[in-house]
């Protein structure tokens, strides 16, 4: 096979986006946020808009996310993001920006930051990775463990009568009149990577044209913290926190 032949587009089933960085994850095998960040990446790159894009990260997994998207970022304070993101946006309102997080993160230390950022219409994103539990720091409870979940805070499995119920975090942002989009998507197949890919480039695309605010979550593994295979994994989510967290848009203004 000659150079050309490598080069020609009909023949390329895979390349890394234009805009990945040329270092090598640190997440664990299976994990949902190299998947995301390739997206991101992806769409990114698309809308040519890399010169004006503006990532927030806060504490958790996801923290090293600049090493991997070669755009602006800016670390905040653990569960800050979205009040970060809102400061950036109203000081460059034609950049795009968007912030990135997980549950434990987004919908336990930051409730308040995310609640308010939406509630307020800020023309942000925000990337939620849902995983159902702490992964960066030793697999705890969070917010969206599911019901008899086990943790290494609650390791007979989670309880009603002791931890209450686990938070939808987006069906509480689709009844906030800030909000333009709210979805949740999953990136455990081909054909759910492909409709997760679609719904960020809207979100970004409301976040550009000031439509107000954005919510992608996307139902994740956490392999390490679940104790559990990669495919293991995937099984478990289909089965047990996709009923729970049903994928599709839980609001679109723009239709």
């Amino acid at each position: 096979m000659d150079d050309n032949t490598i080069k020609s587009p009909e023949n390329i089933v895979y390349q890394k986006p234009r805009l990945m960085n040329d270092t090598a994850m640190h997440y664990c095998p299976g994990c949902g946020h190299s998947t995301v960040h390739k997206l991101i990446a992806e769409v990114i790159d698309e809308m040519g808009i890399e010169d004006k894009t503006i990532g927030v990260c806060p504490v958790g997994c996801a923290v090293f996310a600049y090493r991997y998207i070669d755009i602006d970022w800016i670390e905040a304070a653990h569960g800050r993001a979205p009040a970060c993101a809102s400061a950036v946006k109203r000081l460059w309102p034609k950049h795009l920006v968007f912030t990135y997080q997980g549950d434990g993160d987004l919908a336990c230390i930051g409730t308040a930051e995310t609640i308010h950022s939406l509630n307020r219409g800020e023309n942000i994103t925000i990337i939620f990775i849902n995983n159902a539990i702490y992964g960066m720091t030793g697999g705890q409870m969070a917010p969206t463990t599911l019901m008899g979940m086990k943790t290494s805070t609650c390791p007979y499995g989670r309880e009603a009568s002791l931890h209450g119920f686990p938070l939808k975090i987006s069906d509480i942002a689709a009844t906030l009149r800030g909000t333009c989009y709210v979805t949740r998507q999953a990136v455990n197949t081909v054909g759910n990577i492909a409709r997760a890919k679609k719904a960020i480039r809207q979100a970004f695309e409301n976040s550009i044209n000031g439509r107000g605010s954005s919510l992608v979550e996307i139902v994740s593994t956490c392999s390490a913290g679940w104790k559990m295979s990669p495919k293991q994994s995937n099984i478990w989510l289909a089965e047990n926190m996709l009923p729970y967290y049903p994928l599709g848009d839980l609001k679109n203004t723009n239709i």
